[in-house]
Parts: structure tokens; C-alpha cells; sequence
């Protein structure tokens, strides 16, 4: 029994420690999404123009 305990608590240990590094930390993660936001919004001003003329004109070959 004290052996079955052992593995138990090897197996619980071992997954509990997998599972937290996995996690990672929060606020890196928060950073990571913020700045991701930020380049997609940055890109979006740049490029904005060119995507509203590259859809009219596939709209109005469609149409046309």
C-alpha cells in the first residue's frame, strides 16, 4: 500500500509541476496579446486603403 501511495503521489507531483510550467506567467502572456494588438491595429491603419481597393475591385470583377 505505502508503495501504491509512493506512485500515486510521484504521478500527481509530476503532473502538477507539468501543467504550472505550461501555464506560463500571466502578465507575460498579457504583454504578448497587447503588443500583438498593437502591430495588427498599426498594420490595419497602414494597409486599410489598399485592402478596401482590392475588395471593391474583386467585387467589381464579379459584378462586372
Amino acid at each position: 500500500m505505502d508503495m501504491l501511495n509512493r506512485l500515486f503521489l510521484q504521478v500527481y507531483v509530476g503532473t502538477a509541476t507539468r501543467l504550472r510550467d505550461e501555464r506560463g506567467d500571466v502578465p507575460g502572456w498579457v504583454m504578448v496579446t497587447v503588443m500583438t494588438a498593437a502591430i495588427v491595429s498599426g498594420l490595419l491603419l497602414i494597409a486599410q486603403p489598399m485592402l478596401k481597393g482590392m475588395l471593391r475591385d474583386a467585387l467589381n470583377s464579379v459584378h462586372g
